[in-house]
């Protein structure tokens, strides 16, 4: 690995508890102001990412060899191949992300609900970006 875990180490322990004080924040916020459930969802989803991103730092730093290419590549811990195929992989996010914002304004001059577009529109970014990298690790 070209990183040094003593330093990924102590970038974590600063990042995570700021990153969990915003995600707070910023729920608490949206609880008090926004309409609906949008707070409520705002916490879970933050919450479960920053459980995600706690377990891959965990992962990469206990165990890099046994971490996956996303692994390190997200947490900057992997080698050039691991940030190559993660790089490929957003830029095809990049330019998928264009057509698909406009079919989702274009669903929503058609009278679609904005609940259902967005929610659609980040799923479909999401599969993107799965099959982006999942195509760029095979070939790397």
């Amino acid at each position: 690995m070209s990183t040094d875990l003593r330093t990924a180490r102590r970038r974590y322990l600063v990042v995570l508890p700021v990153a969990l004080a915003l995600v707070v924040a910023v729920g608490l916020l949206l609880r008090d102001r926004a309409p609906g459930g949008m707070g409520d969802g705002f916490l879970v989803g933050g919450g479960l990412a920053l459980v995600a991103c706690a377990a891959m730092a965990w992962r990469t730093t206990r165990g890099p060899g046994r971490a996956t290419t996303f692994e390190r590549g997200w947490t900057q811990t992997g080698d050039e191949r691991d940030d190559a195929v993660l790089t490929r992989a957003l830029a095809v996010l990049g330019l998928a992300s264009l057509p698909l914002t406009g079919l989702a304004g274009v669903a929503l001059g058609l009278g679609a609900r904005p609940e259902v577009v967005v929610t659609l529109l980040l799923a479909a970014e999401a599969a993107v970006l799965v099959a982006a990298f999942v195509v760029h690790d095979r070939r790397g």
